[in-house]
């Protein structure tokens, strides 16, 4: 191994360039997670005083912890979304106007496939339109794609499609794609020289971190054809769970890999659910005050989602 610092760790680097290449942009970054992925590359974008347009639900909202306003000095202008998918006419209608009163509308940031919208994808051709509208308004714009090639999968297009016609772009590899830990941020050349002088500022240089690499490699290597078996295992979920008395659940929203329905009883909390579930080892988690997500990924086989619903059928009936 080698000091990823230095740059010279040869299976980070590797890495870097097969990122790069699967996401169709001339450079990549390898971090330790999400959330310093979407923090650095918006820190990268703007200025303080600049603003990011975004769905009120995205990640970058609920659960960066206001790291955009602490480190970068932007606000988040968080507009509503239909299952967290914001329209062109939404963006259109929130890029600012040149004017000395307000902030600069710097980058339009969406997120596919979103995680609070159940994991709902972004139209190929709606992307394209938000992000001309973006930079025609002189933003850059930014994809949080944690769960990138779920949108991909679930569409049967390349990562290129959404790539093409964006600025920035992040991938996780500790998702559906099941490696141990780790994120990536691709752009061009002199935008992802500026993130690495971030992600150290961060406290993301990472020395000899190989190891941790060879997973994320492995990962985008072998594991994205498990995604559209998972995306049949979260349908098949979605519909036991439509049939499941006090349960409220459309499984024609579910387009991917993640389930979330309402608990609709006055005997049982959502909370009180997940609970008595883990009692019986399974596991998922509240997803506020009456729901509950789950989600399938390659360690669950399509015979283990027939027993959560046997053991869920069990416990409501």
């Amino acid at each position: 191994m080698g000091d990823d610092v230095f740059r010279d760790d040869p299976t980070v680097r590797l890495l870097e360039e097969r990122t790069a290449e699967l996401l169709a942009k001339p450079a990549g970054l390898f971090v330790p997670s999400g959330t310093m992925a979407n923090v650095a590359a918006i820190r990268a974008h703007t200025h303080h005083g600049d603003e990011v347009i975004c769905d009120e639900s995205s990640h970058i909202v609920q659960y960066e912890v206001g790291a955009h306003a602490a480190l970068s000095g932007v606000q988040l202008r968080q507009l509503s979304g239909e299952f967290g998918l914001l329209t062109a006419d939404q963006v259109r209608e929130a890029i600012r106007p040149e004017n000395i009163h307000v902030p600069v509308s710097r980058v339009v940031a969406l997120e596919n496939t979103h995680n609070r919208g159940g994991g709902s994808v972004y139209p190929v051709e709606q992307a394209r339109e938000i992000a001309e509208i973006g930079h025609a308004g002189g933003a850059k714009v930014h994809i949080d794609g944690a769960r990138l090639m779920n949108a991909c999968v679930a569409l049967g297009v390349e990562p290129e499609a959404y790539t093409r016609h964006v600025d920035s772009c992040t991938l996780c590899f500790s998702k559906a794609l099941g490696a141990p830990v780790g994120s990536a941020i691709v752009g061009d050349v002199e935008f992802i020289e500026r993130v690495r002088r971030i992600r150290k500022m961060l406290g993301g240089g990472m020395r000899q971190v190989g190891i941790i690499a060879a997973g994320a490699l492995y990962a985008i290597e072998h594991n994205i054809d498990w995604l559209a078996e998972d995306h049949a295992n979260a349908r098949r979920l979605a519909t036991g769970l439509a049939d499941l008395p006090g349960i409220e659940i459309d499984p024609d929203t579910v387009q991917t890999n993640i389930v979330i329905f309402r608990v609709n009883r006055p005997d049982l909390s959502a909370a009180e659910l997940v609970e008595r579930m883990s009692e019986r080892g399974i596991a998922f988690i509240t997803f506020g005050s009456d729901s509950c997500r789950m989600v399938t990924h390659l360690d669950v086989s399509r015979d283990e989602i027939d027993q959560a619903l046997d053991c869920l059928h069990r416990l409501l009936d």
